[in-house]
């Protein structure tokens, strides 16, 4: 049976570049023909720029097989060991999640995220990502994103295979990329806002500088660490920002070392 043809529009330049600037992030994926499957939903709806995390098993046959004339998709995928490394350029981050975490953040419904994608990758690197298959990601993944997407699938049955939510969201995306309709701007530093690198450095010194200072007295620092990332995930910080903000911490940290020097008064 031939397969079934859908033309659903097709995009201008602008369009063309924006999609450009979009990446697909699949983290450790364990069937190699989900990778395959991923990247023809990506190629259908316009997007080939893919992004391994520590897949399982790549390259593999079942990739290529699966790809149905996605090859090249396929072949110019990029691989990283870690969610970090593939998104430290990226000023936005969505990770897709199929239930409520401890993680708190902000949930976008598929048509939101694409025109968050839009607005963003405008002008700068944005990442969609996916987890594992079974368990999706984790802890520690979600928190290096802004915020999450949820497909609202059936409640009594809402296993939806990784090619197919890959597929639900390239194809928002597109729809929002065809759109006449200028995109929702988040912030209004976005031209300037700092990397996901440049964050990430920003909170590993938080982290530093609240052990410094006994901020936690003894508590376990997660919690705390959370919330704050998200005080500034939400806030849009841009490079200029974080700068100013690394400034104050190495001050602090400065301070911290002098007052643990100073002898005790007998």
């Amino acid at each position: 049976m031939a397969a079934a043809q859908f033309t659903i529009g097709t995009m201008d330049n602008d369009s063309d570049a924006i999609a450009g600037r979009i990446r697909i992030v699949l983290v450790g994926t364990q069937h190699p023909g989900n990778i395959g499957a991923a990247a023809r939903a990506m190629k259908t709806m316009g997007l080939g720029r893919l992004v391994l995390v520590a897949p399982e098993r790549f390259p593999h046959a079942d990739a290529q097989a699966m790809a149905a004339g996605a090859d090249d998709v396929v072949a110019g995928a990029d691989r990283c060991d870690t969610l970090a490394e593939a998104i430290g350029d990226c000023r936005l981050v969505l990770g897709c999640t199929a239930r409520s975490r401890r993680i708190a953040l902000e949930e976008l419904a598929p048509r939101e995220a694409a025109l968050r994608l839009k607005a963003a990758a405008a002008t700068e690197q944005v990442a969609l990502v996916f987890g594992r298959e079974r368990t999706g990601l984790d802890n520690e993944e979600l928190q290096l994103c802004h915020a999450a997407v949820h497909i609202q699938a059936n409640p009594a049955y809402s296993s939806l295979n990784l090619a197919a939510a890959v597929q639900v969201l390239c194809y928002e995306v597109r729809l929002a990329l065809l759109s006449e309709a200028p995109a929702p701007v988040a912030h209004a530093h976005r031209e300037t806002q700092a990397s996901h690198a440049q964050l990430e450095g920003f909170f590993s010194q938080l982290a530093e500088t609240l052990e410094a200072i006994d901020f936690h007295k003894g508590r376990a620092p997660d919690s705390a660490m959370r919330k704050l990332r998200r005080i500034f995930m939400r806030s849009g910080l841009d490079a200029r920002e974080v700068r100013l903000l690394r400034g104050v911490l190495a001050d602090a940290q400065r301070m911290a070392r002098l007052a643990s020097q100073k002898p005790e008064s007998g």
